[in-house]
């Protein structure tokens, strides 16, 4: 045990010092550190919830956590949230705990789940401050945490289960137990390097009485396996020390390579429910009729009028909607390409065995001796609810004061009053269908929390109605864009939460509630993707959803028409990526292209499509994933013809000829690494920038390449830091030395192309970044992350951050002329807060020390002074536009005939006429001027 506890405390030194040493690098010394993001939504479309804790005592206080958005305190039942982990080094959370009676915050970090976009985390993290600080204690190669037990009589005693690497295999996994809060961990349960924990349920009456779900799985880019003979349950009657296995035949739980995942729920020392995710497949005699062979035996014009949802319904339900959706089927059998059958054969060959069946899908079982035998609570199926992907469910309650009553997370939230006997659903109208965590009421029957992919809903009737908790930004991103319009719209595609659109300039609040109109709007569901906007028509706008389901929309007429390229009849179908590419060319915005395993374009926006392209992949692998795709597009806006395409499989290729030959220019990187992002340079022809990511490989190092000589040579431009998987650059469009990098860890800058790079993130706390854009126009960097919506910067002033700036030791930047208004300092009501102007003047300082600024009128007077204490890089000093006590007896008295009024606020302000702002360092100053411009409405002569 001492050596074991000094491994893991050097572990935890050595993982602490390495985020220390990324943050100071990369914050203390950057020179963008007082230029800060602004939020800009949306909040109504929230992300995946995973675990919410509620103050028993005061069911008001709770906190909620998110996959990939952090944690979040309420003390006002909902109706408004602050961030309470916004410090810690990672927003990646699988399971929180709360010890109410010292108020100390436990996050187990790493997603649960195991979806294509469940992060990993850094171990376990403690909070005694409610929040303002974090510690790192341990645990740090577990990746994924699946649940936080804490001892309501000895906080200093804790049970965590670990579920594990998502890609890996890996030994520090299983159950662990802290007797000294956490400063040490005792490994009490371990199966295998592929089998961890996802659940562990106490006995409210008891907590030496635990049970535990051990679950194994194994996902790749290409396949993903949910279950495994090594899933199970485990029983523990002395606190966790010990575990025996209690799902054995005998016992009458399923046992066996079918055994997925499971979730438990014990209502006191001898009950205990669980559901599992049973991927046996139906006994023949059994299987529920299903419409497969019909629906593909019917003529093609009767398929594509079966609805979608009757389709994906079919394909949920024979493990298919890793690969496809209705649209792609209905693409196939379209204008006569292909015949039903002939897409049920193509589309069923690497899974036949699973097409032709359906698998058993949830289940729920009940113990009334302790866990030592097993009976299931219902006779028939529990359909159209785990379908094939149980993996991404699992989660059960007890009612505490009614062992009948319980509710079980799926596809969509069920209930039963009869012990499980019979299920109804309580989803309803405002309720996202995916159910990862409920919470009941053990005072109140009745009164719900639940966390689902789309935010967080409170019930006081049993579901028969919800109210909807969204007032944060916490959405998913995959994908962002923007219009050109004034102000500008900024578009993006959300998991789980379709493409929505809204204003570049949105702030929240609930004014919307009166107006009866959300600013954002959707106008595309399933789980959204990019999106390209026709420049010269805005209303053209190009989306859709998961593998390769576009549209071409016409927002002016609300119309929408799909597509998607097709394959040709003697052809399998084609591969299409989660998220695949698109992209409208900046040369013509009638030509379009889009990636499958090959490129796509169109010359009329989607109507017809040629390949330009053979396979440009590794051609993909047997699996139950689509894998073997294209997943980036750039084209080069300096020369037509230069286009470079990236694949999931790690290869990037060129063409200089619009598609006539391509070249593979990824034989000097590392080997089959997912292409995140490849850009063709605006500044200089031959210039391209390559970023991979190795996150589907349990590989979270940076990898970015450069070339000048349209790939064939590369020069690593890699962060020397860790741990910071890369998955978007931008390169600035002005100043050709800056790069933007979006990492799953939040932005970073480089002022000197990729030798170098600092953080950027004053005001957006350290979560994945999937997407990010330059709005020109505006120079504005739109930010799309994956847990915390969207945020954006101004540019301006760091865009001239050139050699010759970085050089100097004193620079002002320009400032915007400011036009009068003569209500400034006043309101129509003295409820409301007076209308104030401001200025914001950005600078530059090669030493951090003491500035002076000074407002300087045209006539020669300072009617306005204010010192400031400046750091190295861009600074900001904010100015109201009011004229001093001082300034003002000076004007007066060298222009007796000036008029300079107080408002009703009490301050005076600058009245219209020309000025300059000087700013000054030791012997240094710099000035720049700008106007306070005559307002005719103002009566001013």
């Amino acid at each position: 045990m001492k050596k074991e506890r000094f491994g893991l405390v050097w572990l935890f030194f050595f993982v602490s010092f390495s985020w220390a040493q990324n943050t100071s690098i990369s914050h203390e010394h950057s020179l963008v550190k007082n230029i800060a993001f602004q939020s800009v939504g949306p909040t109504i479309m929230s992300g995946r919830v995973v675990d919410v804790e509620v103050n028993p005592n005061n069911p008001i206080e709770f906190y909620v956590a998110y996959a990939s958005g952090g944690l979040w305190y309420s003390n006002n039942n909902g109706m408004s949230f602050e961030p309470v982990m916004d410090s810690a080094p990672t927003q990646n959370i699988g399971e929180i705990a709360v010890d109410w009676k010292n108020g100390t915050l436990w996050v187990g970090t790493g997603e649960h789940n195991a979806s294509r976009s469940s992060y990993a985390g850094i171990g376990m993290l403690k909070s005694s401050d409610k929040g303002k600080t974090w510690q790192n204690m341990g645990l740090n190669d577990s990746h994924h945490i699946g649940k936080i037990e804490i001892n309501p009589n000895n906080s200093n005693e804790i049970v965590v289960g670990v579920t594990g690497h998502l890609y890996s295999k890996n030994t520090e996994r299983g159950i662990y137990k802290s007797t000294d809060g956490g400063n040490s961990w005792k490994k009490t349960l371990y199966i295998d390097d592929e089998t961890g924990i996802v659940d562990i349920s106490v006995s409210p009456k008891n907590f030496n009485i635990q049970y535990a779900a051990a679950w194994k799985k194994d996902r790749k880019a290409w396949n993903f396996l949910g279950n495994g003979s090594t899933s199970g349950i485990y029983k523990s009657e002395d606190g966790g020390n010990s575990w025996k296995l209690i799902s054995t035949p005998e016992s009458g739980f399923p046992t066996g390579d079918g055994v997925g995942r499971i979730g438990l729920a014990a209502f006191d020392d001898q009950i205990v429910y669980a559901v599992v995710d049973n991927q046996f497949n139906r006994p023949k005699s059994e299987e529920k009729k299903s419409n497969l062979p019909t629906m593909f035996s019917v003529p093609g014009d009767v398929f594509l009028q079966i609805s979608d949802k009757e389709i994906n319904t079919v394909l949920k339900k024979h493990g298919l909607t890793e690969k496809y959706r209705a649209q792609n089927l209905k693409n196939m059998v379209s204008n006569g390409k292909m015949l039903p059958e002939e897409v049920k054969n193509a589309i069923s060959d690497a899974n036949k065995a699973l097409f032709e069946t359906e698998v058993i899908g949830a289940e729920v079982y009940k113990s009334t001796d302790g866990g030592k035998t097993w009976k299931k609570t219902h006779t028939d199926f529990i359909d159209d609810f785990f379908y094939t992907y149980g993996y991404y469910f699992g989660r059960i309650a007890v009612d505490p004061s009614n062992a009948d009553k319980l509710y079980v997370c799926g596809v969509p939230l069920i209930k039963s009053d009869d012990g499980g006997k019979t299920f109804v659903s309580i989803n309803r109208e405002n309720v996202h269908l995916d159910h990862h965590i409920v919470w009941v009421n053990p005072k109140k029957p009745g009164h719900l929390i639940n966390g689902n992919d789309g935010g967080l809903n409170i019930s006081y009737d049993d579901g028969a109605n919800w109210t909807k908790c969204n007032s944060h930004g916490v959405s998913q991103f995959y994908s962002v864009s923007v219009d050109y319009q004034k102000p500008y719209n900024i578009y993006g595609g959300m998991q789980d939460n379709g493409v929505w659109v809204g204003p570049s300039n949105y702030k929240y609040n609930v004014e919307w509630h009166q107006e009866g109109k959300y600013p954002f709007e959707s106008i595309m569901g399933g789980d959204g993707m990019q999106t390209q906007i026709d420049r010269r028509n805005p209303n053209i706008v190009f989306t859709g959803f998961q593998f390769g389901n576009y549209y071409r929309i016409d927002r002016s007429k609300d119309e929408s028409k799909y597509i998607s390229p097709k394959a040709k009849k003697d052809e399998k179908p084609l591969r299409f990526n989660w998220q695949s590419p698109i992209l409208l060319s900046s040369h013509n915005q009638d030509i379009l292209y889009m990636g499958s395993q090959y490129l796509h374009r169109s010359f009329d926006q989607g109507e017809t499509w040629t390949p330009i392209s053979s396979d440009l992949t590794q051609g993909g692998k047997e699996g139950n994933v689509a894998y073997g795709t294209l997943t980036t597009i750039s084209e080069s806006k300096n020369q037509f013809g230069v286009i470079y395409v990236g694949s999931d499989d790690g290869l990037v290729h060129v063409t200089k000829d619009s598609g006539v030959n391509w070249q593979n220019i990824s034989t000097s990187f590392p080997k089959d690494l997912w292409v995140s992002r490849v850009v063709a340079s605006t500044h200089k022809t031959e210039r391209v920038y390559v970023t991979l990511n190795g996150y589907r490989w349990d590989d979270f190092k940076p990898y970015v390449y450069f070339s000048d000589d349209y790939g064939q040579n590369w020069t690593s431009i890699a962060p020397k830091f860790p741990t910071i998987s890369v998955n978007v650059l931008v390169e600035d469009n002005v100043n050709p030395n800056i790069l933007y990098l979006g990492s799953d860890n939040g932005v970073y800058i480089s002022f000197d192309q990729g030798k170098n790079w600092q953080i950027f993130n004053n005001g957006i706390p350290p979560v994945a970044v999937h997407d990010m854009v330059i709005q020109t126009d505006a120079k504005d960097l739109v930010v799309g992350t994956h847990g915390r919506s969207i945020y954006k910067v101004n540019l301006k002033s760091i865009q001239q951050l050139n050699d010759e700036t970085l050089a100097s030791d004193l620079k002002i930047f320009s400032v915007d002329n400011l036009a009068h208004s003569k209500f400034w300092g006043s309101t129509w009501s003295k409820w409301l807060p007076a209308n104030e102007p401001k200025i914001n003047v950005d600078y530059f300082v090669k030493n951090q020390g003491e500035v002076t600024f000074q407002v300087i009128h045209e006539n020669g007077i300072v009617v306005f002074e204010e010192k400031q204490t400046a750091s190295t890089g861009i600074n900001q000093w904010n100015y109201d536009v009011e004229i001093s006590k001082s300034g003002m007896e000076k004007w007066k008295k060298k222009d007796k005939k000036v008029t300079l009024t107080a408002s009703k606020n009490g301050k005076t302000y600058l009245i219209p006429g020309k000025y300059q702002i000087k700013i000054t360092q030791g012997k240094v100053s710099q000035s720049t001027p700008f106007e306070i411009v005559k307002n005719e409405r103002n009566n001013y002569e």
